[in-house]
């Protein structure tokens, strides 16, 4: 019997927040399913990770490099694979998908409904385009399918997860499902420039300790640290609810769920912002596989892109995986997965930036003079080279050492290796016009 599928999506959490303190539920997933320590987006930002995940191709493929980019109409997206093989799909929260802020082009809707050719095939539907613009913390608003708005009052992680709780409840069994609940915590709240935790549960934080790839970087981390944890162990709270329905349905035991994040944070220590960065508290994820379809108890090291999560939704489904896909299955439910050498990152909006990640080391790459508006480019600058084992917290930048020359060499030709693969051109690399120490 097919497995009913759960995919649990937070926005901006940091891989070192799944902890069993902060995070018990995902952590029991975690312990008792399958447990991914070097997991990794396959670019840093909102827009472009979600079109990475619908469409299982990297951004420059599927063409959303950057946010208010829509997925094209006929994107087949994972809701169609689904839907064409017997599954009910549901879609609750953020999707990010549908808006186009390109000068006099494309549609509007960051605060309005999402037109039914926009959703990207699923069927029932509570979600807004841009959530941060139809909310706060608290209270707020999303659509159904049909366009109808939706208000809803309390803590907006709480409200997104009740209406994932009532697609639980109210569903008829007579076909398994697949939903993909997108949620906006820990993401600040762009229109205030602040993380906004629950209220209740802040001041518990206050003091709660500054990761250490923070501590030695201005930032805001220590203004915004208490709200960003109270808010990840608020979804931790969540997903417990969601674990409690499932079985008084009777539905887990034949249930995959997913846990991850679209990228994580480094609160304005690598650049203006929170994200768009190459650094490992930018990139570095939490993931995990749970639920009672998933083979008990395994904790992996292997390196994991978030590319790599379409097709092992696909594959935990029985459902054939297409060739135009750029990641590879995951070893959930089964052995003999070839582990990756290398994970690739696409930064395309703040900047034209490319990315790998061995075990050891990170090269990034940075086109001179790009922009917003270009999703590619050729010819590159050498940006970052760190060495993970030695200085896990990235506080030395080794690019312009002429002792790691022959690294530095080798990481660009992975770099070259992966970006050919994912449809870019062959880059030239040039040495850095100049370089930031960390």
């Amino acid at each position: 019997m097919q497995p009913n599928i759960i995919f649990y999506f937070s926005d901006q959490q940091r891989w070192d927040t799944l902890t069993e303190e902060l995070m018990p539920n995902v952590w029991e997933l975690g312990e008792e399913g399958v447990l991914f320590e070097n997991s990794f987006t396959c670019q840093p930002v909102c827009g472009p990770a979600r079109a990475c995940l619908q469409t299982g191709k990297y951004a420059t493929q599927n063409k959303c490099y950057r946010n208010g980019i829509p997925l094209d109409n006929d994107t087949k997206t994972l809701a169609d694979y689904f839907n064409e093989n017997g599954y009910d799909t549901a879609y609750i929260g953020k999707w990010h998908l549908a808006s186009d802020r390109s000068p006099l082009k494309g549609i509007h809707c960051e605060k309005t409904a999402i037109p039914k050719e926009k959703q990207g095939g699923y069927k029932y539907w509570r979600g807004a385009d841009v959530l941060e613009f139809t909310s706060h913390g608290y209270d707020g608003y999303v659509f159904d399918e049909d366009g109808n708005k939706i208000d809803f009052t309390g803590y907006r992680a709480d409200c997104i997860n009740d209406f994932a709780v009532e697609y639980i409840n109210n569903h008829n069994n007579k076909k398994p499902f697949f939903m993909f609940i997108s949620q906006l915590e820990p993401h600040h709240q762009n229109d205030r420039g602040h993380f906004e935790g629950p209220i209740e549960t802040v001041e518990k934080y206050r003091n709660y300790p500054i990761p250490e790839d923070l501590s030695f970087l201005k930032g805001d981390y220590e203004k915004e640290y208490p709200d960003y944890i109270a808010a990840v162990n608020r979804l931790d709270e969540n997903v417990g609810k969601l674990i409690k329905a499932l079985k008084e349905k009777g539905l887990y035991d034949n249930t995959v769920i997913i846990y991850t994040s679209d990228h994580g944070c480094h609160f304005k220590t690598r650049n203006s912002e929170y994200k768009r960065s190459c650094h490992e508290s930018s990139i570095h994820t939490p993931l995990v596989f749970g639920g009672g379809a998933v083979t008990k108890g395994k904790n992996f090291d292997c390196l994991t892109s978030l590319i790599d999560i379409p097709p092992t939704i696909l594959d935990l489904a029985g459902i054939p995986v297409p060739e135009s896909y750029s990641g590879n299955i995951l070893p959930v439910n089964k052995d003999d997965v070839p582990e990756r050498d290398c994970v690739f990152v696409q930064i395309s909006e703040s900047h034209i930036g490319r990315a790998v990640r061995t075990k050891k080391w990170k090269y990034s790459a940075k086109a001179i003079g790009s922009g917003w508006h270009k999703p590619r480019a050729t010819h590159y600058f050498d940006d970052y080279l760190y060495d993970l084992e030695n200085d896990p917290c990235e506080k030395n930048n080794l690019v312009k050492n002429g002792n790691y020359e022959k690294v530095l060499c080798q990481m660009r030709n992975l770099l070259s290796r992966e970006m050919f693969n994912a449809g870019e051109k062959k880059p030239v690399f040039h040495k850095p016009l100049k370089t930031k120490s960390f």
